[in-house]
């Protein structure tokens, strides 16, 4: 029995030490003595001998193999030199695949001609090449899950591992190998037709028009159809300008009176911080006062009254801080396929991190924010919803002149994200700046105009809403309201606080035209026309 004793020598020559524990270096060691790990020699040797006896064989499996998809290494280095020739548009049989071996060095490494020649001799056609080549990397999926489990495993094991970046590590590591193994395979044109028909009838049955999800805000609605899935939207605007706050009317509009489950990623506040000015908005109490819990009988009456929506609205909240692409990715699609998310709001853009690894230099840093919306677009399209990123614009238009609207030139820190965004919004409120009329002169007080400057799928276009600073909220703003409360005051007289009722969002309750001798009950004030209340 001692003969057959592992020879301790033998042992630590294949192991390395490390803070006084054997390790091994032997990756398939974890994966159990005397097992073998998943392989399918033969069906390697069939696929590389179709290859070599049909011309077009390899189109078929291009996109399912790589050269680590084989377990033998002559293998790799055989189907390695096929892709070569292939890349240089040269014919792929046995003696171009010899002289590609030859001129790389590497023909005795993958076995000579012979073994070649063999190859060949094994196969009468390329028939079933698909079927096997799927084989082949379906074990080469397990092998590469069998060496991140053997990892995770020694790590963990470890006293000294950090658990959170094990963890990051395994989803970077699954994802990689979903990523790299499983892709989509194109669509015939009948295919596509019939969905885009399919498409079509469904968005004739929406009402008003809602292809996407609506953002409750009827004039930029009218103009996007909703928030479009697969599509990645950036809502870019100076500090102050209340970035959040029209996100956050927007994903409660979605969530309440369209019953869409959303999605918040809030990197700058807290989920009870984002919470509060929900409810501030929803029981339209003034947030200061929320804040400080200084609220009257009647005013938290008022508030449980109101935010019975709230409480049972699909709104998912994730405030971790320094959120990297690859946790918000592994987050996303657990809250998509445990909750059917139909939106994501990330708050802000800037201080999300590229990958575990952390920033680099000044110089990396437009590198990093382009891999982050690259990787938002890519997110959107995987999960069929709309990404909508929150985005800061550089001082550069504190130091202009004029009305200092923003531009696409502002969007801060890379211009990729105005490449790789579907939709670029901008918010400006011209008070902010000290601007008390527009052009027409009209009122601008509590204004404020959001600007499509990019839309792949649609036309550039400016809408006004209305923003109510007290309750941190955006509502819509009814042109003719808007319009009748600046230029004749008068014809609201009836009406005790106009402002109150607009930043209500309530209704304005008028006396009945019937009533009145002079009004004429199917259009304007026949004595004064020109005191007629606009509708």
């Amino acid at each position: 029995m001692e003969q057959n004793r592992p020879n301790q020598n033998t042992f630590k020559k294949n192991a390395t030490f490390a803070g006084g524990k054997i390790i091994s270096s032997n990756r398939w060691l974890d994966t159990g003595l005397g097992k073998i790990p998943p392989q399918a020699l033969d069906l390697e040797e069939a696929v590389l001998g179709a290859l070599m006896i049909e011309k077009d064989a390899l189109t078929n499996v291009i996109d399912i193999l790589k050269p680590d998809s084989f377990y033998k290494e002559a293998h790799q280095r055989i189907y390695g030199a096929i892709t070569l020739l292939f890349a240089a548009s040269e014919p792929i049989d046995l003696l171009t695949v010899n002289n590609q071996l030859k001129a790389m060095g590497e023909l005795e490494l993958a076995g000579g001609t012979s073994y070649l020649a063999e190859l060949t001799s094994r196969v009468n056609s390329a028939a079933n090449i698909e079927y096997h080549a799927r084989v082949v990397a379906e074990h080469s999926i397990k092998r590469q899950l069998i060496s991140v489990s053997s990892e995770v495993q020694r790590l963990a094991y470890e006293d000294t591992t950090d658990v959170f970046q094990l963890l990051d590590r395994v989803e970077q590591e699954l994802f990689r190998i979903s990523e790299s193994n499983i892709r989509k395979n194109y669509s015939d044109m009948a295919a596509i037709m019939r969905s885009a028909l399919l498409e079509l009838e469904n968005k004739k049955n929406m009402k008003e028009g809602l292809t996407g999800v609506a953002s409750g805000f009827s004039a930029l609605d009218r103009i996007t159809s909703g928030w479009q899935r697969t599509e990645l939207i950036i809502i870019a605007a100076r500090p102050g300008m209340g970035k959040t706050a029209l996100i956050v009317s927007a994903c409660r509009n979605a969530a309440v009176d369209f019953g869409q489950a959303v999605a918040i990623f809030s990197l700058e506040m807290s989920s009870v911080q984002l919470v509060n000015r929900l409810i501030s908005a929803e029981a339209e109490l003034e947030s200061e006062k929320i804040r400080k819990g200084n609220l009257a009988p009647h005013e938290w009456a008022q508030l449980h009254a109101k935010i019975g929506k709230l409480t049972s609205a699909p709104i998912f909240i994730d405030d971790t801080p320094a959120l990297s692409i690859l946790e918000l990715r592994a987050k996303c699609r657990r809250l998509k396929a445990q909750h059917d998310i139909q939106m994501i709001v990330i708050d802000y853009l800037q201080l999300m991190s590229g990958d575990s690894s952390g920033r680099g230099g000044s110089g990396n840093r437009e590198q990093e924010i382009a891999s982050i919306s690259r990787a938002l677009k890519q997110l959107a399209k995987e999960l069929d919803v709309p990404v909508i990123a929150l985005s800061q614009l550089s001082r550069a238009v504190e130091t202009r002149g004029g009305d200092k609207k923003p531009q696409l030139s502002d969007l801060r820190e890379s211009g990729s994200i105005e490449q790789d965004a579907d939709m670029v919004m901008f918010i400006y409120r011209p008070e902010y700046y000290g601007i008390t009329q527009d052009e027409n002169g009209n009122s601008v007080a509590g204004v404020g105009e959001l600007i499509i400057a990019k839309n792949r799928a649609g036309s550039l276009d400016t809408v006004q809403l209305r923003f109510i600073g007290k309750y941190t909220k955006y509502c819509d703003l009814d042109a003719s309201e808007y319009l009748g409360m600046n230029n004749d005051m008068q014809s609201f007289q009836h009406i005790a606080d106009p402002a109150s009722t607009f930043e209500s969002g309530g209704a304005i309750t008028l006396g009945s035209r019937l009533n009145n001798p002079n009004a004429n009950p199917f259009g304007g004030n026949t004595a004064n026309p020109s005191q007629d209340v606009p509708f």
